[in-house]
């Protein structure tokens, strides 16, 4: 039996390129949302996965916060 064909190629996802980026937490919002900027302005995502405060640096994939970055694995600031 064949697996069904993976919509991913070339180790990147067609649909979403694998990637998160950084943001810093500028406002909570209640409702497992927050306002954070990374460079670009702020947008609106979900933190509904991880605990949040304002000033954190969070990694976001698809509008999804799924990290909290802490001191020790900061590289560079958003």
């Amino acid at each position: 039996m064949n697996a069904p064909e993976s919509p991913c190629h070339d180790e990147v996802c067609v649909t979403c390129s694998d990637e998160a980026v950084r943001v810093r937490v500028v406002r909570l919002l209640g409702d497992g949302l927050a306002m954070v900027d990374g460079g670009g302005g702020e947008e609106e995502v979900s933190v509904a996965l991880v605990e949040a405060r304002l000033g954190d640096v969070l990694l976001v994939h698809a509008k999804e916060a799924i990290a909290v970055i802490t001191d020790a694995c900061r590289e560079e600031e958003p």
